[in-house]
Formats: C-alpha cells, structure tokens, sequence
C-alpha cells in the first residue's frame, strides 16, 4: 500500500493567508524550521499507477502538480486518480472538486448525508453536471467493506464519527451518522491496514478498536491544546468543533500511548499548533511518545 500525502495542513494551510500568529509570522520569515503546508489530502494505491484521492481541497491542482506518478501518461489528457473518497462534506474537502471539472466524469466515494450537502447547502454536486459530471457511489456505515474499479488489493470500510455537518449545512444543529467518517483501508494480499481520520473529536470503541489493529494511523492533528484557537481572537475550543487536541487529560498523545502496534502520524495540523515548529517543545514531546508529524509529498509505504 502505498500513501502520497498530498496536504498535511488544516483549513487555510500554512501560513493561513490572512494570519499574522506566531508561526505564520515566523515562516514567512524564516525564522523557524517549519514547512508550508497544503490543506489535507492524501493519495492510496497498490500499484503507483492507480489513485484514490482522499478529498478534494482548495489546493488540489498545486498538489496533484508535484504528484508526478498521478501526471497523464501516454495520452494527452487523463490521470492517474480512479475515484475520489469524501469523508466529509467540509468546505475545505470539497471545493477542489471545482478544479477537477476539466476531464471525464468524477467517480465520487461518500455518504448520503454527504451528497445531501454537496446537492443542497453547498450544491458543487449540481455544478459539476454542468461540466464533467459526477458518477456518485454510496458509502455503507453498517460495516460492510467496499473495492473501488480499478483499484486492485485494497478494500474500504468506513466507520461512522461524532461530528457536525459544515456551518452550511441544512442540518448543522441536527447531526446524522455519516456527517463524518474514518476509513480503514487494508490490502487484501498482505492484510496491512491503515485508519484514517483527518477529524476525530472523539475516540469511541468501535474507532478505538480499528486505531488498535491497525498498522498505520494518521489521525487528526489540528490542535496542540483546546483552547489553542483563542490566541488569534477565536473562543473556539478545539473539541466543540470536532478535533480531539494532543495535549492533557484524554488528549490524543494520552491515547495513542495506548497503541503498540501501528505507526502513529498526525495530519490536518492548523497554522496555530506549536508542533509546526520542528524545534519546539511541543514537537519534542511527540517525538519522544514516538508519534510523527506528517508533511506534504511525505510518502509512506506498508
């Protein structure tokens, strides 16, 4: 299996291009180690030539650019992406949808509460059919595996997470199991298995017990604490809108100690996390718990 990490930043990537906090100060004037960060996407195949992109953030076509295995081959317009999974129905997971409009029809993964807000609230789904259109397949959240046509060895199984639809939504105040989901791919000739969930507020049995078999997880890392959003004006704690922070009780460094069996990767990491700068405390910490911090091109293979 292999995994491209397209974009390892949260919504507004690094630096966010209207803050001035700490770390978009500095990294603009290099005066830390960090790197810039796209807005999160990954790539999944068993063969680098096949993809299943994971979202479709604002930054696709910059990230699919420095992709080169995903590149046309041997024809003058094509591309290595077979299908597109959609976790949630997030501006920042969605919009770059728009930028894919230019080729065939898009084979679109997701749930039907998700289709719901890309038909309704935010009708990108209504758009496309002016442009490519947009062959939809449903996600199953009874537990039931699914393959993807021509994505050969890999099986998905997606599992339900607590969350809330997108401020747009039609029913952001009224949540529905499939607002968002993680999704455990696993390859059916070796077995290895990954779990991945960009945004995880909160770690349930069933989500702990996929974290735990797994060989791979790369889980959300927006927030170092859950107050971290009032630094740049914003009373926002960090598990009323859906991300589980990595530092204090309960915590997601207190829960992946946990874990002995997979590789622990944090990604969709907001401009404000101190773990951005490599030399930070904070970065030290999760060294020394053995969790990594991904980046964008990073390229994992089990």
């Amino acid at each position: 299996m292999k995994i491209r990490v397209l974009g390892s930043g949260a919504g507004g990537g690094f630096p966010q291009w209207n803050c001035s906090c700490p770390n978009c100060k500095a990294v603009r004037a290099g005066t830390i180690k960090a790197s810039t960060r796209n807005q999160s996407s990954i790539a999944i195949s068993s063969d680098g030539e096949h993809w299943v992109l994971f979202n479709a953030s604002p930054d696709v076509r910059a990230q699919l650019e420095s992709f080169p295995e995903i590149h046309p081959k041997n024809k003058v317009r094509g591309t290595g992406i077979e299908a597109i999974v959609i976790i949630d129905s997030q501006i920042d997971h969605a919009t770059g949808l728009l930028i894919l409009r230019e080729g065939d029809p898009l084979n679109i993964y997701c749930t039907d509460m998700v289709k719901q807000d890309l038909s309704t609230g935010f009708p990108i789904f209504n758009i496309l059919e002016h442009f490519c259109g947009v062959n939809d397949h449903p996600i199953p959240l009874n537990g039931d595996s699914f393959t993807i046509p021509n994505i050969d060895d890999l099986e998905f199984t997606a599992l339900a997470l607590k969350s809330k639809a997108p401020p747009y939504s039609p029913h952001r105040n009224d949540p529905h199991e499939g607002d968002n989901i993680g999704m455990i791919i696993r390859q059916i000739s070796t077995g290895k298995t990954t779990f991945y969930a960009p945004g995880l507020g909160l770690i349930e049995p069933h989500v702990e017990k996929a974290m735990a078999a797994a060989d791979c997880v790369m889980v959300d890392g927006t927030f170092w604490t859950d107050d971290e959003l009032a630094s740049v004006g914003r009373p926002l704690l960090a598990r009323k809108i859906g991300h589980l922070p990595q530092s204090g009780a309960g915590g997601m460094i207190e829960f992946l100690d946990t874990l002995d069996k997979p590789r622990k990767i944090l990604i969709h990491i907001n401009n404000t996390n101190p773990i951005l700068n490599e030399e930070s405390k904070e970065r030290d910490i999760l060294n020394q718990h053995g969790i990594e911090v991904s980046f964008d091109n990073m390229n994992i293979e089990l």
